[in-house]
This record gives C-alpha cells, sequence and structure tokens, in this order.
C-alpha cells in the first residue's frame, strides 16, 4: 500500500509522508463488522444522565464521538482499556456502550473518574487497573498491565504529557496488553513536524514521532483520521490559548498489534 499524509508544517499542509519508505503499513483498514448497534449505544450513551450539559456541548463540534469510535472500530463487545480518563468524558460514553456485551478497564489517573463516575448506576461493570505503586504517567518505568488479550486500548490528548522514555515504556505494556490483531487507537494536539520544544508547543506532539514511536513497540499503522484536524490553528500556540482551546488541529491514528 502507498499510503500519503498530509500534516500541518507553518501554516499548511505541507509535509507528505509516503508510508512504505520511511514507515511499514498493513492493507488498507477494511471494517467489515456492522456497527449499527454499536452506533445505537453509544448515542444512547451520550443521553445519559451523568452527562453534563458542557460536555454535552463538545459532541458534534469537538470530539465527534460516534465517528471517532468507529474509526478506531470500536464494537460493543469488546474488551477495551481506556487511559487516563480524567473526569470521565469518553468513559461516560464508553461504559454503557459495552456493558453487557463487551467490558470497560481504565488506567493511570484514575482517581478523579473512580470518584465522580464509576460510582454512579450503571458504571459498576468498569474495572479499575493499578500502576505500580510510585509510578505516574510523566515516570513511567517499565511496567505491564494487570489485563491481557484485549481488544483495544484508546488514549484521548494523553501521550504529550510524557516523555519519549515514559511513552516507550507505555507502549510496551500497551502492546503486551492486547491480543494478535488488537488495536491501540490515538488522538492527540499538533506539533509542527520536527519543530524542536519551545515555550508554546509542550503540550503538543509530532504525529510522525508518534507513528515511529509506536511503530518502534511493534504495531503497524492501519490509518489516520483528519476527524479532528483544525483550520483555526496554526500550531503555533499553547493548545490552552484562547484563540485556540478547543479548536486545536488534532491528529488521529489507529494502530494493530500483529
Amino acid at each position: 500500500m502507498n499510503k500519503r499524509i498530509g500534516f500541518k508544517a507553518g501554516g499548511a499542509l505541507a509535509l507528505s509522508l509516503t508510508l512504505g519508505l520511511g514507515f511499514t503499513a498493513p492493507a488498507a483498514w477494511a471494517q467489515t463488522d456492522d456497527f449499527d448497534s454499536t452506533r445505537n449505544k453509544i448515542e444512547m450513551a451520550m443521553q445519559g444522565a451523568t452527562r453534563t450539559p458542557a460536555e454535552i456541548a463538545r459532541d458534534d463540534i469537538e470530539r465527534r464521538p460516534v465517528e471517532t469510535l468507529e474509526f478506531f472500530g470500536l464494537r460493543d463487545d469488546m474488551q477495551v482499556l481506556e487511559l487516563v480518563p480524567g473526569a470521565g468524558w469518553y468513559t461516560k460514553i464508553l461504559a454503557p456502550t459495552l456493558r453487557g456485551s463487551g467490558k470497560l478497564y481504565v488506567a493511570i489517573g484514575t482517581d478523579t473518574v473512580a470518584e465522580r463516575v464509576l460510582n454512579e448506576p450503571g458504571f459498576d461493570e468498569v474495572e479499575v487497573l493499578n500502576l505500580p505503586d510510585g509510578m505516574t504517567l510523566r515516570e513511567l518505568a517499565p511496567f505491564e498491565f494487570e489485563v491481557e488479550d484485549l481488544d483495544m486500548v484508546l488514549t484521548f490528548r494523553n501521550l504529550h504529557n510524557m516523555n519519549a522514555e515514559s511513552r516507550a515504556h507505555l507502549n510496551d505494556a500497551i502492546f503486551n496488553s492486547l491480543r494478535s490483531g488488537g488495536l491501540y487507537g490515538v488522538k492527540d494536539h499538533t506539533r509542527r513536524h520536527l519543530e524542536p520544544d519551545n515555550r508554546e508547543n509542550g503540550r503538543r506532539l509530532d504525529p510522525v514521532l508518534v507513528i515511529k514511536e509506536i511503530q518502534d513497540a511493534g504495531f503497524e499503522l492501519v490509518d489516520f483520521s483528519d476527524l479532528h484536524a483544525s483550520v483555526a490553528d496554526d500550531l503555533t500556540l499553547e493548545v490552552g490559548h484562547e484563540s485556540v482551546t478547543g479548536r486545536t488541529d488534532r491528529f488521529t491514528l489507529l494502530f494493530r498489534k500483529p
């Protein structure tokens, strides 16, 4: 396959990367399973009583959960691990969708979601996976998750909080937790390709670097999506700046364990 990816450099789509020259990608991702039942469950979860008006307001404009989870290949009978769930924006959608047929695990930075969400009705099947004592997202040593043969691992805007060494340890642990054929979905804020660290880009990541790091852990790049691309963001400002917050350019990547 000769798949071309365009990533912003400067204010335009100036970097065109041909997979197969620097990267190895498998045949095009084909989602053959029927998504209709899963879509229905996601849409019902989006109307759940635990979701706040502020969370619902982000559905269509910013986060597009139906389209995002369909791209990642979610099915309602999967064993799924969500990393760094924060206050539970995606947990509130994933848990009801998987309840009964699949299973949701959460790991790393789970205190808030455990306190505010997991004790609510309908979230009792979600299981928290704990890191080894003393380990944090920013300082990960080699470790393993307390589960194997997962179908999917998802992380939304979290990898930028880690240094390269911690990301490598995390990617290794994710690889080992997935079954053969398991999927790894990543979304994060875009940094200009090859741009050195500066005061504005600390919470951004070069998507080409992310692809290389995850492939180094043994994954195959399956596909990419421009679902969360944003012309409002020229990649020069800190992601919390008032002119781009909630509208940052974000890359969306899907990987598979061979």
